[in-house]
C-alpha cells in the first residue's frame, strides 16, 4: 500500500511541476493545485498508513504511547491544516492572475512581461 502511495505521490508531483512549467495562467493554478495535494498526500503518507480501520488513536491511562494498530494523529492535523492554507493560497493566486488577465487580455506569462502593455 505505501509503495503504491509512493508511486501515486510520484505521479503528481511530476504532473505538478509539468503543468507549472506551461506558458497558460489557468495550467499554473492547476499545477500549483495539484501541488498542493500531493504534499497533503507525502505527509499523509509519512504518518503511517494502518491497513486496520475502528481503533481510536487514544492513549490508555496505563500507557504512554499509542498501540500499533492506531494512526498518529499528528500528521492528519497538519494536513487538515495545510488544506486550509492551500485553500487561501489558491484563492490569493486567483485574484493576482485574473487581475493579470484584466491587465494584459491574455491568459499567456510572457505577455506579462511586454512593457508595452
Amino acid at each position: 500500500m505505501t509503495f503504491l502511495l509512493a508511486i501515486v505521490i510520484g505521479v503528481l508531483y511530476a504532473t505538478a511541476m509539468f503543468l507549472m512549467l506551461r506558458r497558460n495562467i489557468v495550467k499554473i493554478l492547476l499545477g500549483l493545485a495539484v501541488l498542493g495535494q500531493a504534499g497533503n498526500l507525502l505527509v499523509f503518507t509519512a504518518g503511517g498508513v494502518v491497513a486496520e480501520r475502528g481503533q481510536a488513536p487514544l492513549i490508555a491511562a496505563d500507557e504512554t504511547v499509542l498501540t500499533p494498530p492506531a494512526q498518529d494523529p499528528v500528521p492528519q492535523a497538519l494536513v487538515l491544516t495545510a488544506i486550509v492554507i492551500g485553500f487561501g493560497v489558491m484563492a490569493f493566486a486567483f485574484t493576482v492572475f485574473k487581475q493579470a488577465y484584466r491587465a494584459t487580455g491574455s491568459d499567456d506569462v510572457h505577455a506579462l512581461r511586454d512593457p508595452a502593455r
